[in-house]
């Protein structure tokens, strides 16, 4: 089975905010997961553990579960989020499949699903 990690922005101006990247996360990994992968999502793993430890250990976690994976799918404003734009990098340098979901914008819901699936094919 397919491992794809789902990056994106989870870092807001207030809790609603950061509810709704955690929201929009877990609606492409529901996606990815229609098409028979596994999605990987940190912003549903360890949500709201604001404060628990810094920054840079979630953001070095986030990179070891990107390694992991076989493929990423960046969302939404994700160019915005210093964290996937240090993801977007990794994936570069290991030579990993990326989807960067702005090219779906527009589509309707059974294009998006079926660009999703003709992806996760071309994954090795």
């Amino acid at each position: 089975m397919k491992l794809i990690y789902v990056a994106g922005k989870y870092r807001a101006n207030n809790a609603w905010e950061i509810d709704c990247n955690i929201h929009a996360a877990r609606q492409f990994g529901v996606l990815v997961a229609r098409q028979g992968a596994y999605p990987v999502i940190p912003h549903s793993n360890t949500s709201h553990f604001d404060g628990v430890a810094p920054d840079s250990f979630w953001l070095e976690g986030t990179l070891e579960l990107l390694s992991r994976c076989d493929g990423a799918v960046f969302i939404g404003r994700w160019r915005e989020s210093v964290g996937s734009i240090g993801e977007w990098r990794l994936a570069e340098q290991l030579d990993m499949p990326v989807l960067d979901c702005e090219e779906l914008i527009g589509l309707r819901q059974d294009q998006i699903e079926e660009r999703i699936l003709k992806w996760l094919l071309s994954i090795k």
